[in-house]
């Protein structure tokens, strides 16, 4: 299919990605997918959603420069009257701006960002969309996100200049993209058998899990939480204990306490109990902590414990 040249000359294809969350596909797809066909017709460019049941899914647009063009125009425009049908049902005055992020390899944001910040600088300036590109790469990728947001008009004048910037400066090297990972259900351990959190109930997993997770228990010396106390939420009806401790091997710590404390913090927000990590004691292989609240505090505490251990675990058992 020839392209008709764009302003700028080009006449190129091109295929850009999106990151969404659901709720953002969901309005895509629209209806028995009658919304992403109609961007389809309407702007000529291939529209592809990533499978799977995640919470981000990868939106890929490719075609010539034009249809590329219309095809952000109409998702930018859909996104804005899904703002403004949300706000009808809130007391919010502000409408809060369109947001997209893309996903560029992190070899060509250097051309993006231009020296000392000179070319985002002038993208802003000359668009008046908010562009950001993200610091850190993508889990698992090369490529790094680059959100921009503003006005569907100032949108889509900024894809525009991004897609220049993208032709002008080619990838360097292979790129390994991202790909989000499907939204399992936290497994979790207890007595060696393990299960899937589904709901209120703790569902008995597959086999192959629980060998894995056996296979990691030997080479890292700590006993399954659950084996003494059931480790989901509403499970622990008998126990009326309000403190509950718990022993875990000095190199696992770190992923419970997180970078700067993250993930302790958000255990303790989550659960509602405090938490307590005891120093590292002189010759010994484990930490000590303590957990303060109610049963059902405790329990859900143990929980979201139990369930960084496993994905750091079961990590380490399948390599």
């Amino acid at each position: 299919m020839e392209a008709k040249v764009s302003e700028g000359g080009l006449n190129v294809t091109l295929t850009i990605r999106l990151l969404m969350h659901g709720k953002e596909v969901g309005s895509i797809i629209g209806k028995k997918g009658e919304t992403v066909k109609k961007m389809r017709e309407e702007s000529g460019a291939r529209i592809n959603i990533s499978e799977g049941n995640c919470p981000e899914r990868i939106v890929t647009i490719t075609g010539p420069t034009d249809a590329i063009f219309k095809a952000f125009a109409m998702i930018a425009y859909k996104f804005e009257e899904d703002i403004i049908n949300s706000m009808s049902n809130s007391t919010a005055t502000s409408k809060p701006p369109v947001t997209l992020r893309l996903v560029v390899p992190a070899s060509q944001c250097g051309s993006l960002i231009g020296k000392g910040g000179s070319k985002i600088k002038e993208i802003r300036e000359s668009t008046g969309a908010q562009v950001q590109v993200a610091g850190d790469m993508l889990p698992n990728s090369t490529e790094r996100a680059v959100t921009i947001s503003g006005t569907p008009d100032a949108i889509i004048q900024c894809v525009k200049q991004i897609c220049v910037v993208m032709l002008e400066s080619p990838p360097k090297g292979a790129t390994i993209p991202y790909r989000p990972k499907p939204a399992s259900a936290p497994v979790i351990f207890a007595g060696g058998q393990a299960y899937s959190i589904q709901g209120q109930y703790a569902i008995p997993h597959p086999d192959q899990l629980t060998k894995l997770h056996q296979l990691a228990m030997q080479q890292t010396p700590f006993t399954p939480l659950g084996q003494t106390t059931p480790a989901f939420p509403g499970m622990d009806a008998s126990s009326q204990a309000s403190t509950h401790e718990l022993t875990i091997p000095n190199d696992l710590i770190g992923c419970i306490i997180g970078r700067q404390g993250t993930k302790i913090n958000e255990i303790r927000q989550m659960s509602g109990a405090q938490i307590k990590i005891a120093s590292a004691m002189e010759g010994s292989a484990e930490r000590q902590i303590t957990i303060t609240g109610s049963p059902a505090n405790i329990s859900l505490a143990q929980y979201l414990i139990n369930a960084r251990l496993t994905s750091e675990v079961t990590g380490m058992g399948a390599l």
